[in-house]
């Protein structure tokens, strides 16, 4: 059975081989192999989070009544909307394992800079009702900064600045959104 299994493998080897000579077939480059590969890591995997999030979505929208086009339901838009997400999915991914164009791979992942990120939301969320808004967002972007490989004080200040401004105008006055603004000791 192992002989077999042998035979198999060294009959369909993917791998291109340097200076071995190998069939080109019409649609074929020089030195290329007919076998599936993928050329860009980066869109196969997210078109694959993609796929796995829309159908996951789309099982889990099921426990409810899907209703018709007329009369929707509730699972109604789950469905749709994670078929879609599905469908995204699938048209990210195929491109990928296209037999032309240059090898893109997924670079490594910073864990320093995903963990500073969920600190600082963290930090946010535990010190918004007792810090307020101002203190809790500029420690919100201070400590999410530090993620950056280019990080630069000044720059943190300025965006600090300006996203306290536009975030004040869209949740205080725009929604009119009730939450501590100040720290605590300075609105007694």
């Amino acid at each position: 059975m192992t002989g077999l299994l042998r035979r198999r493998a060294a009959r369909v080897d993917c791998r291109i081989h340097p200076g071995a000579a190998s069939p080109v077939g019409p649609f074929e480059r020089s030195g290329e192999t007919d076998c599936m590969r993928i050329r860009n890591h980066r869109d196969f995997w997210a078109g694959v989070l993609f796929m796995v999030t829309g159908l996951l979505f789309m099982a889990l929208s099921r426990q409810y009544t899907l209703g018709t086009a007329a009369k929707m339901g509730p699972g109604y838009f789950p469905t749709i909307l994670g078929g879609l997400m599905a469908l995204l999915g699938l048209m990210i991914l195929v491109p990928s394992l296209a037999k032309r164009g240059p090898e893109v791979r997924v670079a490594k992942m910073d864990f320093k800079a995903i963990l500073l990120v969920l600190v600082a939301v963290a930090v946010y969320a535990a010190t918004l009702p007792k810090l307020g808004f101002i203190v809790s967002l500029f420690l919100l972007i201070g400590i999410s900064s530090l993620a950056s490989h280019e990080y630069k004080l000044k720059t943190t200040l300025i965006s600090s600045v300006v996203l306290l401004v536009f975030s004040w105008l869209v949740f205080v006055k725009g929604l009119e959104l009730q939450f501590p603004f100040l720290p605590f000791f300075l609105t007694r």
